[in-house]
């Protein structure tokens, strides 16, 4: 006889949202507001410029003399090469503001703001759902994962092993993160048909992803920038960090083989064990509708996996974005379709039905986005970095590095962007190593280990759309990684201590 109580139910990606924009509305009262000087670099006028919190600004020459007197120890052909970008913070210049507290309008209005702003992210996703939907249609991923299934049998974990492994070489080298989300729709039901389950699919990606941004050797958007901010070639720490990618791999494998094969074994002990019908159902294969596969097939899954190929070359050697990488997609798709034998209008049928199948994981991105938004908008970013960065001044060398991992953790939260939070704080923190006989590099490695740790679970970063896509709640993903977090934390502590030792 039932008691009448309802079973409790995690809330949904939205609802996590909408809480920690209710969070980040409520510390933008309880923090005080400030702001740091910013510099940017006129590339027309050929001048740095100072705008400082009260708007007003100042030119100065663009030369090496001008940052150093700013303090600034980055190199000038860092800013009019373009390497840095974004404007810096320039240390000694913070200034209290009044406070700027978020109100209801506020809270409403950064939904569309954060929708606009993050647009870009949005109509690649929307590219991915409609050529996904052209080949979900044509039956070609059935085919081609039957045949995948076949060959790889009693040898199954391979495949995790290389999918965990090729993303993270691509975290590591140019960042590959949002653009990851091109890969689940691909991924997911071949790791299904291989009797794992939905979240095997999401460690192999999304840890792979982000191990490789935690321990980044040459991505431009972090390690290059953080070093040349601090004035240092990205060069230097880079041993240590590959050797901790290495580490980190591995022990990744091992935690999700661990899962897997236990899952393998007995379904039931899968984390999302109730929601494997519905992901059965909504990631494309049917066993019923399995068939060998045809000359045509093989040709439009090679133009697929070809498509891939070549959005990574456009971001690494053309300077690609999100929009290049959707019109990318939008073409393959139709071309796709094309072969496949379809008529326009039902390319345009499908397409667009494809697309809308993921109407709501872009949604979540613009809400993810509308936090950072309410936070930026208050002025509470620069407080954090100022407040955490008077904790290290003067402190042992190990509490230091250690202390400044866990600032980064705390401010990667608040700051989404790596780019961004490296221009930010690299400026304000690097030189504080120099008080205490530190080399800067275990600053970036610092940087490094605490925005890629927080970046693992943080509800403001693709996390969420993934799980909305692939339907694992946020508790259960939290869950999951909890154990390789404190992994992923111990690592990134043991690996500053070890550069600290060899500095």
């Amino acid at each position: 006889m039932s008691n009448g109580k309802k079973k409790f139910s995690f809330p949904s990606a939205y609802v996590v949202l909408f809480i920690v924009m209710i969070i980040a509305v409520i510390l933008t009262y309880a923090i005080p507001a400030g702001e740091y000087s910013k510099l940017t670099y006129d590339e027309d006028a050929d001048v740095f410029v100072i705008t400082a919190p009260d708007g007003s600004s100042e030119e100065m020459e663009a030369t090496q003399e001008s940052l150093d007197q700013l303090g600034i120890n980055a190199r000038l052909e860092n800013f009019t090469g373009g390497n840095i970008s974004k404007p810096m913070a320039v240390s000694g210049t913070y200034v209290p503001q009044e406070q700027n507290g978020q109100g209801l309008g506020d809270f409403l209005m950064s939904i569309p703001y954060g929708v606009y702003d993050c647009i870009d992210i949005i109509f690649f996703i929307f590219m991915i759902g409609g050529a996904v939907g052209i080949v979900n249609y044509l039956g070609v991923f059935n085919a081609g994962i039957s045949e995948l299934a076949r060959v790889s049998k009693g040898r199954e974990q391979i495949i995790i092993a290389v999918v965990c492994f090729l993303i993270a070489l691509g975290g590591t080298s140019f960042g590959m993160c949002e653009e990851t989300i091109a890969f689940y729709p691909i991924l997911i039901p071949i790791f299904l048909k291989t009797g794992y389950d939905a979240m095997t699919g999401v460690a192999a990606i999304w840890c792979g992803s982000a191990l490789g941004c935690m321990f980044s050797t040459v991505n431009p958007f972090s390690v290059v920038i953080a070093s040349s901010a601090a004035g240092i070639n990205f060069s230097e720490g880079l041993t240590t960090r590959l050797i901790g990618l290495i580490v980190g791999v591995v022990l990744t494998l091992w935690y999700i083989f661990r899962y897997a094969g236990k899952v393998k074994a007995d379904p039931r002990l899968g984390i999302n064990y109730e929601n494997n019908a519905w992901t059965e159902e909504h990631f494309g294969y049917k066993e019923e509708h399995e068939k060998a596969m045809t000359g045509k097939d093989k040709l439009i899954l090679c133009m697929f996996f070809l498509t891939f190929i070549i959005m990574v070359i456009g971001v690494v050697k053309l300077d690609w974005w999100f929009e290049q990488m959707a019109v990318l997609f939008l073409v393959s798709g139709v071309l796709m379709g094309i072969i496949g034998g379809m008529n326009e209008r039902k390319i345009g049928e499908v397409f667009i039905g494809g697309a809308s199948d993921l109407v709501g994981v872009a949604l979540v991105c613009g809400l993810a986005r509308a936090v950072n938004m309410l936070l930026e908008s208050g002025k509470v970013s620069d407080t954090l970095l100022y407040t955490m960065s008077q904790w290290v001044e003067g402190m042992n060398p190990i509490l230091f590095v250690v202390t400044v991992m866990l600032i980064y953790v705390i401010l990667g939260f608040f700051i989404a962007s790596t780019s961004g939070l490296a221009i930010l704080s690299i400026p304000i923190i690097a030189p504080l190593a120099d008080t205490v006989g530190l080399p800067r590099e275990l600053v970036i490695s610092a940087y490094l280990y605490g925005q890629g740790l927080i970046n693992l679970v943080t509800p403001t970063n693709i996390i969420l759309p993934v799980l909305q896509m692939t339907n694992i709640t946020y508790d259960k993903y939290l869950k999951w990684v909890g154990p390789l977090f404190g992994i992923y934390a111990l690592l990134g502590v043991v690996m500053l201590i070890i550069e600290l030792q060899f500095c």
